[in-house]
């Protein structure tokens, strides 16, 4: 398949009508944010989908489909003027070698590791672990409550985002756990402050 190319995100594109999943590669969610060494928060997944885009946008690629991914995107490995479109994002520091789905970016990934390129100079969160986060529980209903308040054989403890367990700590309201707007909210509902 040829076409001119959409970026979508960092790994996910539009080619001749088609939505592509890059093979064998992991970049961050749109919405994904990620820290500098020094603990500012960007967004790093707008970034890599921007830097990918000023790449790639509106160029020829000639795509060959190796699958279809769960959602019914081709997933393909995709060239653009002799250029391996996921070797190079790999290379950039733009994304991840996916090494589940396939080890042809291995070695890419491991040069910018050691370069410190993109993503690696950067505290991130695996894509991955990212989504599963996300699921049902981690995500706050009202994006300005964004504490959560768990119950733990440590009793009422509360996470703010940051600390060491808050994204993969899930709420279950059923349970009584709750979501609080503030931590002066969280200590009088009789809930305390996580440790870490």
């Amino acid at each position: 398949m040829r076409g001119p190319v959409i970026v979508i995100d960092a790994d996910t594109l539009d080619v001749a009508g088609t939505r592509v999943r890059l093979h064998a590669i992991d970049a961050p969610e749109l919405d994904q944010t990620c820290e500098t060494e020094f603990g500012t928060t960007f967004d790093c997944g707008a970034w890599v989908t921007a830097q990918v885009r000023a790449r790639f946008e509106g160029r020829q690629a000639h795509c060959a489909a190796r699958d279809t991914d769960r959602y019914g995107r081709m997933v393909a490995a995709c060239v653009v003027d002799g250029v391996d479109m996921g070797r190079d994002i790999v290379s950039a520091g733009w994304a991840f070698a996916y090494r589940r789905y396939g080890m042809d970016y291995d070695l890419d990934e491991k040069a910018a590791f050691v370069a410190d390129r993109g993503l690696h100079g950067l505290r991130v969160q695996s894509p991955a672990w990212f989504r599963k986060t996300r699921a049902k529980g981690r995500i706050p209903p009202n994006p300005a409550c964004r504490i959560k308040g768990n119950i733990s054989d440590n009793g009422r403890i509360f996470h703010v985002p940051g600390q060491a367990y808050y994204e993969q700590t899930g709420i279950v309201e059923a349970r009584g756990e709750q979501w609080f707007c503030s931590a002066d909210e969280a200590h009088a509902a009789g809930w305390r402050a996580a440790r870490r």
